[in-house]
């Protein structure tokens, strides 16, 4: 099977199986993904889930967030995995987005990523999910899968590799939806250790699949 032939398979199968696909983050508005997505760095959206309604409940706005001292955010925030640094991440990117943005999330990556706390991955789940941008935020679960289905080369070492890869060969419309299936994928069925293949469903273009059935004939 072609590289071509298994981006289009996948857009086939999870157009079909996963039509209606979205961040599993609790947000409201921007500035809540924003929050979310920043503290969902290395921690599962589950535990960040747990977390946030505390946070919006006492600072419903960036503008708010803007006085809280790094100290009060920690409070809030130690569950949380590096909670020390995520604390300082919300307190300089309410600051920025107040002074700088007048409190409006950019659409931009470039802009996002002047924010504290917002890597190239975090803007790019921010103008993908709030403006349906085209772009492709590479985090475990995207690289693996990736890689695994064949879909990016093993040249691809870095997410910023990957991200390019990925890019190229889907169509802008199925962009926003492509970061989920893979991210989903990735979360519950193509697991890191134990990939569960016997209940997926894509094994048929599964280039990992493929060489693994070899190995075990």
């Amino acid at each position: 099977m072609t590289k071509r032939e298994r981006y289009t398979a996948f857009i086939e199968y999870f157009s079909v199986h996963q039509p209606e696909v979205e961040t599993e983050l609790f947000y409201t508005n921007p500035y809540e993904l924003l929050v979310a997505v920043i503290l969902s760095a290395q921690c599962t959206d589950k535990r960040v889930n747990m977390v946030t309604p505390r946070i919006f409940e006492k600072y419903p706005t960036a503008y708010t967030l803007s006085f809280a001292s790094v100290d009060e955010i920690f409070e809030l925030i130690k569950s949380i995995s590096y909670p020390n640094n995520k604390a300082k991440h919300l307190a300089g990117m309410a600051r920025m987005l107040v002074q700088d943005f007048d409190s409006v999330v950019p659409a931009s990556v470039d802009d996002l990523q002047k924010l504290p706390g917002v890597g190239r991955k975090t803007a790019n789940v921010i103008a993908s999910v709030i403006y349906d941008k085209p772009t492709m935020a590479v985090d475990t679960h995207v690289y693996r899968v990736s890689k695994r289905l064949g879909l990016v080369t093993s040249s691809a070492k870095t997410p910023l590799a990957v991200e390019n890869e990925l890019v190229k060969n889907i169509a802008q419309k199925y962009m926003p939806k492509a970061h989920h299936w893979l991210i989903l994928h990735g979360r519950y069925t193509c697991l890191a250790r134990t990939p569960k293949c016997g209940e997926c469903g894509i094994t048929g273009f599964c280039k990992f699949f493929e060489k693994s059935t070899k190995t075990t004939n």
